[in-house]
């Protein structure tokens, strides 16, 4: 992608209005929170301890409303102490540049490296190095510094509190994260009666497994209905795939795949009730011509052979959804969950316990070509050069065009540039507006003091629309709170628009002199899924060989491997595809060809997972040969695409040839679905496989490729290509 189109692309992504459900009982709560502490703050002290007041319990509300699955009142409160500790150690060391820019650029650092932990902690960690550039300006001795400090951190528990006396959906997004599996396992069954071979992302299931991960208090308060249906989707998923599929469930055409299709329609009804039923809390109706459905006739059914065992399966774990859609997540009326009594819930560290956690991922990032490691480095930069060069300019409020930058980095880079470019429209917008009520409505601090309450709350009601949207009001917040300090809007207003436009083309440029390109990390990730999907197959088919209880264990950890691999795989390619950059091993045609290769050979694996047979059941000793070679060789192939070699399946051909008569040992379809998967690796292997040449002009025709497209969509000829 050239710089014009990467950069036509930042600005739509950065206007983009996103279709979220608003939250404004949430907002409300959390403006509620910052007019307790700014009303009497500017009522009984003076407008400084109501900006500090209002800096903290904005910044603390703000943090509550980042995706996290931790409670809400432990985020407001450590957003809180650790605004409160930039604030002072910032002012303990702002006297002299010589001790306050290398206290700033540690703290910027350490604030980079926190996205190690995740997107909240960094974002959480960023608000921070914003408080040590804003407040120094504020205290004027130790003791005041100490006060506002104190303010702050205030403005975060009183956020908890309020949290905790009025909790508004307190497990409602564990709720959402468990209904929205459910419901893409339904929209999965759908898109199965028209579409065989429909693909499906995990991302779903992935979230409500993370969700699912609780700390040892929360396991405690937690609702029944949490407790299991996310198991059942995962156990539902494979199973209407197998029932789907032509190869080794129903056939393409005639009364089978009729009834394939009643029975994927019943599924994905039922499936959307109980998701119903868990995201309210209350009974779900399954429309009653299901029931009848969702029968297997003994004597009269259309299904026959694997497509018959799926579909008794299928029919069997529909039952417990039934069971949750009409329990409505009632204690005491909650289906208990399949497995032994003493099975332990997923458990996530406590705050204390996070520590040895977080300390382990900063570590596995301080490394040159990691993303956060760079992105942390351009952090500490553009604060201390951004505060050097901005303080030596004749505008007051210097600390803007800093924080303006700190606040729009992110790790990648689409997200770094569509932020900066929302956040100059929002500010922009936003200080128009609020310039214009303050012209009308003349100089009263508590006026000002409550159109920046107001502003906060439509913020916050806007945070998750659009980051241009939230800013705007977020703007006009900054404007109200700054004329309640006494500053005229003739000072601040040219001012902030100015530091904001500098302090993000800082944050551009940063990228551009150390970026950190998903583009050339292609093949490594590819690799990794390869690897993981390796594993996860070869895993399965041992559960063939033999069927014990040790390896199911092996074939979920490495199913959920796998999960983890083609997550980053696919946010390093979707990265990838927004950056302006030439492609350097994998050219996007091929990186979309092996990725199409690598999700057919996955499919393959979750069809054989969908039959493996029980503890009790015959063996298939050449399950255990096939397992070996097909690990062995998507390991060694694994490198040769990190090295940019061409992969070879020798083994698993070898072993395929030797596989000569699966149903002979009481699996017919196993053998056909190692033949999948080994054409899923044939695939693989020719979107991959170059020659030497055209490894050399491989990079070149892409880009050939991309000028052609750009001068078609500039002419309107639609033609790509001339001349051969």
């Amino acid at each position: 992608m050239t710089w014009l189109r990467a950069f036509g692309e930042v600005v739509r992504s950065g206007l983009t209005i996103e279709e979220t459900r608003l939250e404004p009982l949430l907002a409300l709560r959390t403006a509620a929170g910052m007019a307790i502490v700014v009303g009497p703050a500017l009522w009984l002290v003076s407008p400084a301890y109501a900006a500090s007041a209002a800096l903290g319990a904005y910044s603390a509300g703000g943090a509550t409303f980042q995706r996290t699955w931790r409670p809400r009142k432990v985020i407001a409160l450590g957003a809180g102490a650790g605004l409160a500790l930039s604030t002072f150690v910032g002012y303990l060391a702002a006297g002299r540049l010589v001790t306050f820019l290398p206290l700033l650029a540690v703290w910027a650092f350490a604030a980079g490296m926190a996205w190690a932990v995740g997107s909240t902690a960094g974002i959480v960690a960023a608000t921070t190095v914003g408080s040590m550039l804003v407040t120094i300006t504020l205290p004027t001795s130790v003791g005041r510094a100490l006060e506002h400090a104190g303010v702050i951190a205030l403005g975060g528990v009183v956020q908890a509190v309020l949290i905790l006396l009025f909790p508004i959906r307190r497990w409602g997004a564990h709720r959402d994260a468990l209904a929205d599996a459910l419901a893409a396992v339904a929209d999965y069954a759908r898109r199965l009666r028209h579409d065989p071979t429909a693909p499906f992302d995990p991302e779903p299931l992935m979230t409500a497994r993370d969700a699912a991960a609780v700390t040892p208090s929360q396991a405690r308060t937690r609702p029944p209905v949490l407790h299991g249906p996310r198991g059942l989707a995962e156990r539902i998923r494979p199973v209407v795939a197998a029932l789907a599929d032509p190869d080794v469930g129903a056939p393409a055409e005639g009364p089978g795949r009729d009834r394939a299709r009643e029975l994927l329609d019943a599924a994905a009804d039922v499936l959307d009730a109980a998701a119903r039923s868990i995201r309210r809390g209350a009974p779900a109706e399954v429309p009653p011509g299901n029931t009848a459905v969702l029968r297997v006739d003994e004597e009269h059914e259309a299904l026959e052979g694997p497509a018959r065992q799926a579909a008794e399966r299928l029919v069997e774990l529909l039952g417990e959804a039934l069971e949750i859609a009409g329990s409505g997540g009632v204690r005491g009326r909650t289906p208990t969950p399949p497995g032994p009594a003493g099975t332990q819930f997923l458990v996530r560290p406590t705050m204390l316990r996070l520590v040895p956690v977080v300390v382990r991922a900063i570590r596995r990032e301080l490394r040159r070509d990691s993303p956060v490691f760079r992105h942390a480095v351009r952090l500490a930069a553009v604060a201390t050069l951004g505060y050097l060069i901005v303080a030596r300019l004749p505008l007051g409020h210097s600390y803007w065009a800093p924080i303006a930058s700190v606040m729009v980095m992110r790790p990648d880079f689409h997200q770094t540039y569509a932020r900066a470019v929302a956040r100059l429209a929002g500010t922009l917008a936003g200080v128009a507006l609020a310039t214009g009520m303050v012209r009308a409505l003349g100089p009263d601090a508590r006026v000002f003091g409550a159109l920046a309450v107001v502003s906060a709350g439509l913020s916050y009601t806007l945070i998750r629309t659009g980051y241009a949207y939230s800013q705007c009001f977020t703007a006009a917040y900054v404007v109200f709170l700054l004329g309640m300090g006494g500053q005229a809007w003739e000072q601040t207003v040219p001012e902030r628009v100015v530091l904001t436009l500098l302090g993000g083309a800082m944050a551009m440029l940063a990228y551009v002199v150390f970026p950190a390109w998903e583009t050339p990390r292609l093949p490594g990730r590819l690799a990794d899924w390869l690897a993981a999907n390796g594993r996860y197959a070869a895993a399965v088919l041992r559960s063939y060989a033999e069927p014990t209880r040790e390896h199911h264990a092996d074939m979920r950890r490495a199913l959920l491997a796998s999960r983890e691999a083609y997550a980053a795989w696919q946010e390093a390619y979707d990265r990838a595809r927004q950056e302006p950059v030439r492609p350097r091993g994998l050219t996007s045609r091929e990186a979309q060809e092996a990725q199409e290769a690598l999700k057919g050979f996955g499919r393959a694996a979750m069809l054989m997972e969908s039959h493996v047979p029980r503890a009790d059941s015959r063996f298939v000793p050449e399950a255990e040969r096939f397992a070996e070679a097909l690990e062995t060789d998507t390991a060694k192939a694994a490198v040769a695409v990190r090295e940019h070699r061409n992969p070879d399946w020798g083994r698993v051909e070898e072993a395929l040839h030797a596989w000569e008569d699966a149903a002979g040992y009481g699996s017919p379809v196993v053998r056909r679905e190692a033949e999948l998967q080994k054409r899923a690796l044939e695939d693989l292997a020719t979107a991959v496989s170059r020659t030497p040449l055209e490894r050399d002009v491989g990079s070149a025709r892409e880009e050939q490729r991309v000028r052609a497209a750009v001068a078609a969509e500039g002419d309107g000829s639609g033609t790509a290509h001339r001349g051969g």
